[in-house]
């Protein structure tokens, strides 16, 4: 199978979310999304799209403090970030095989924190921040995408 890297550039939060939302519509029951991206890059923002996308009316948090927020829809999304974590043994602690083993959407900010959490195939997305509002987000396999 060919692997396929996407690069797709947004200049407003709005457009950021709306890429969100269209992603959301290709993922598949076990779909395990590794994000990254700098501080304030946008990352809640693609997933509060991922949410609407996947058919969730929910208010999208940054799971900074309760390192998991969940969100019913049409599969359901386990929103994770790793930036307060020490290290993939913190998450296995916290019960990512049983997220994973649920068969909704594992979204995880700071992906790059637990690294020995992921097994190649997930979908990695790294959002970079081009000025105040432009992002480039670029969606593709972990050894293309970083």
């Amino acid at each position: 199978m060919d692997k396929l890297t996407i690069e797709i550039k947004t200049h407003a939060p709005e457009e950021t979310e709306l890429t969100g939302e269209k992603l959301a519509a290709l993922f598949k029951p076990g779909t395990v999304v590794a994000l990254c991206g700098e501080l304030g890059a946008g990352k809640t923002v693609l997933v509060r799209g991922m949410a609407r996308g996947l058919g969730s009316g929910d208010r999208v948090t940054s799971p900074t403090f309760t390192i998991v927020n969940e969100y019913a829809g049409r599969l359901a999304l386990f929103h994770f970030d790793m930036y307060r974590l020490g290290g993939s043994d913190e998450l296995f602690d916290i019960g990512w095989e049983d997220y994973r083993a649920r068969g909704g959407v594992c979204v995880v900010e700071w992906s790059e924190n637990v690294p020995g959490a992921f097994d190649g195939s997930e979908l990695r997305i790294t959002i970079e921040k081009l000025s105040d509002t432009d992002r480039k987000i670029t969606v593709g396999t972990p050894q293309e995408a970083v």
